[in-house]
């Protein structure tokens, strides 16, 4: 499970175990574990966050000096994502903190950027999540609007995709 920052984290870790969350990794993105029921079985939850957005979309060199270029060549111009965090600190810590687990929940913002985050996650942790027999992974979206119980074990219950029409969205707006 990411959250979007580790406040968030820590109070989704400590209402979905009552209170039971050890934190494994004591650090500006700590991890937090605990055992309980998903989805009808029995579970293993990691619970940990990210700062925000994790990558940022530019357009490559030939188009970064926007006086250079003519303004219609932008709309055809590739962009690339790089990591926001420039120490490479939060994608590494979120796939280190996802290798291994079958289903990654996605507690992010309910509006566009927080859904664009939900696909900078997923591009990040991609590679290491483990991969079910139909030979893709699980990226499920929690919807809530308060950090109160009853809201968060609501979103647990009822998890949804990840929307990319609503990230691409906020892709094309922040070139």
């Amino acid at each position: 499970m990411v959250g979007e920052k580790p406040s968030i984290a820590a109070t989704i870790a400590q209402i979905l175990s009552n209170g039971k969350a050890t934190q494994k990794i004591k650090a500006k993105l700590p991890v937090y574990k605990f055992e309980g029921r998903f989805l009808g079985q029995v579970a293993t939850f990691k619970v940990t966050s990210v700062i925000g957005h994790v990558f940022s979309t530019k357009f490559p060199s030939p188009f970064k000096e926007w006086g250079n270029v003519e303004p219609i060549a932008l709309f055809r111009a590739p962009t690339i994502k790089l990591e926001e965090d420039t120490k490479g600190k939060v994608v590494n810590h979120i796939k280190k903190t996802a290798s291994g687990c079958d289903i990654a929940v996605l507690w992010l913002d309910c509006d566009r950027e927080g859904e664009n985050i939900c696909f900078e996650v997923i591009d990040a942790i991609y590679p290491v999540l483990n991969k079910f027999y139909t030979g893709k992974q699980q990226f499920l979206r929690a919807k809530f609007s308060a950090l109160t119980a009853s809201d968060i074990q609501k979103a647990l219950l009822n998890l949804v995709l990840p929307n990319q029409y609503e990230s691409l969205a906020v892709d094309a707006r922040q070139v």
